[in-house]
């Protein structure tokens, strides 16, 4: 008598992007001290710059735009260090390799990371939320929360795969140092640090071709109904399509240089 065995059906994509998620969240959150740097900076910022500043902290506007302007850098600092230093340290060890052989594909490993990074951007909000809320005048309604945690979660897309374009492009060491002077004048630029109405001219003309510009005034209109200026969105989408570009040539490139 035979038996004939039939085969396990092969797991689907989102199926393979759940694994490749949860894996990584995993992974991250073994190391604690890396999470927490990431939520704990921003809410330092707003207890520092912002609180003691009763002229904003105690506007319900002037708080509601300071929060969500941190809460933006909070998503970008946790995109740009988790994928940038992080994608160039996973690629130091002989296990990547390895995961990037298998015939599931690169497809299912990015939108893993990207589940992985929106996941620790949610968690990155809860401080500045916290602090916002006991310390200022910051008292936006439910829909206008709910709708400012919806695009903050959209506009971390675009530094993700920022994020992973670095990781991909530059070894550990230097990929930390990219990050870093990505990050901040990105964020100085792009009105999370001072409130873009305080730029000159030029610097404002510049700051509206920016992602992070155009993702500020997104949240910002969101959570305060403030409109922002008319070319955020093209402009937050162009960013998004050239990031992903970027990512999926680095990753090519990065294959074919390190294994075929």
């Amino acid at each position: 008598m035979s038996t004939t065995l039939t085969p396990a059906p092969r797991p689907g994509f989102a199926r393979l992007t759940l694994l490749h998620g949860r894996s990584q969240f995993l992974e991250t959150v073994r190391i604690p001290v890396a999470v927490i740097g990431n939520m704990v900076f921003p809410a330092l910022a707003l207890v520092f710059f912002v609180v003691p500043n009763a002229e904003v902290a105690q506007d319900p506007l002037g708080a509601t735009t300071a929060v969500a302007q941190l809460a933006l850098f909070s998503v970008m600092s946790t995109c740009l260090f988790t994928f940038g230093s992080g994608v160039a340290e996973d690629r130091a060890l002989p296990f990547d390799p390895y995961v990037r052989t298998l015939p599931a594909g690169p497809g299912p490993r990015i939108a893993g990371r990207l589940l992985n990074g929106s996941a620790f951007a949610l968690l990155g909000l809860a401080p500045v939320v916290v602090v916002g809320a006991l310390l200022t005048a910051a008292r936006p309604g439910l829909a206008d929360l709910a709708a400012g945690v919806g695009v903050l979660v959209l506009t971390a897309v675009p530094f993700a795969l920022l994020g992973m374009t670095i990781g991909y492009a530059c070894s550990a060491k230097a990929a930390i140092a990219v990050v870093q002077v990505t990050l901040f004048p990105l964020a100085f630029a792009g009105g999370l640090f001072m409130p873009p109405f305080l730029f000159p001219g030029w610097l404002d003309s510049l700051s509206m071709a920016l992602p992070s510009r155009a993702a500020r005034d997104l949240v910002v209109q969101a959570t305060t109904g403030e409109a922002g200026y008319a070319g955020a969105l093209p402009v937050l989408l162009g960013w998004t399509a050239l990031f992903a570009l970027a990512c999926v040539a680095t990753y090519r490139r990065d294959e074919g240089r390190r294994f075929r």
